[in-house]
């Protein structure tokens, strides 16, 4: 079966591009900037060169070309605008939007050439702050409005993950425990959005420090093997979705009377799902992170 998507309503090109269907319409009457296409019983949608046209159009309007010029080109002329705009500046949104054409084709080709181009200008640090972590939150958004399948969101995760696995290959041979604590890195049972963690482990294995990571879905109890074997212990989780806003208070207390049972234990823990908890009043030893550079700052 061809998973490509070929159809687009007006609905997917604003989530995609940005732009607002009210603002595509205009410019669909104004400028004949596209022709959206009809189906057998009359209903209006758009086809992959004019979701990649939008792509283009967004990219230059967001940098300062007014749609009246833009209209104007040749439709081969605005890809090569668009080129050497990124070429000068703002990679990251150029870049943004190459991954997304590489998820909607499940191209693993544009996805490496397009990756390999952010290596030239920007460290594997900067590539994911800058580009893979916005990205990522907007697949999040793309997927929960039925813009994309869970497939497409499957298929560009498991490209970063890749690209996480291979730099922390990589970092391992520079681990040297900085220090005599012991970093546990997992998530909570049901929770599977691990990206953000690895990401994590990679940055303390590449500062030398000694990380484990157990990955997704693990059980409390499982948690407290590590003790058989080690004494200071930082666990590390991110709450991406669970527990959810109805069960993470519940969670944190059992978490503090099971797991942190001596002062050499502590925990820090980061996710949207921390929004549902006062921060103000959690137990001393569980620390809060805003984002991952705050908790890297904090090692």
């Amino acid at each position: 079966m061809n998973n490509i998507k070929h159809r687009f309503s007006i609905k997917d090109l604003e989530n995609l591009t940005g732009i607002k269907a009210h603002t595509i319409r205009i410019w669909e009457k104004r400028y004949n900037l596209l022709e959206p296409k009809r189906t057998e019983t009359n209903i209006r949608y758009y086809d992959l060169a004019s979701f990649q046209k939008m792509l283009n159009v967004s990219y230059l309007n967001n940098n300062g070309y007014k749609i009246s010029k833009i209209a104007t080109l040749d439709e081969n002329k605005i890809p090569q605008l668009v080129r050497k705009v990124a070429s000068g500046s703002n990679v990251e949104s150029h870049a943004l939007n190459s991954f997304k054409l590489a998820m909607l084709n499940f191209d693993q080709t544009l996805f490496y050439k397009t990756y390999d181009s952010l290596l030239q200008e920007k460290s594997f640090d900067d590539v994911f702050y800058e580009v893979f972590i916005p990205l990522l939150t907007e697949i999040g958004l793309l997927w929960q409005t039925n813009t994309i399948t869970p497939a497409h969101e499957h298929f560009l995760s498991s490209l970063v993950r890749q690209k996480i696995l291979i730099h922390t290959e990589k970092a391992q041979s520079k681990q040297i425990n900085k220090s005599k604590k012991t970093f546990v890195l997992y998530l909570p049972e049901n929770e599977i959005h691990e990206l953000g963690l690895m990401f994590i482990n990679y940055k303390l294995v590449s500062k030398g420090f000694h990380s484990i990571f157990l990955g997704f879905s693990v059980p409390m109890d499982s948690l407290l093997d590590i003790q058989n074997y080690y004494n200071d212990i930082i666990y590390v989780s991110y709450f991406t979705v669970m527990p959810d806003k109805d069960h993470i208070a519940d969670y944190i207390s059992e978490f503090n009377k099971k797991v942190l049972t001596s002062k050499s234990i502590e925990f820090w823990v980061l996710g949207k799902m921390l929004n549902a908890l006062d921060l103000n009043d959690l137990p001393s030893q569980i620390s809060p992170f805003k984002s991952i550079q705050t908790l890297m700052k904090a090692v």
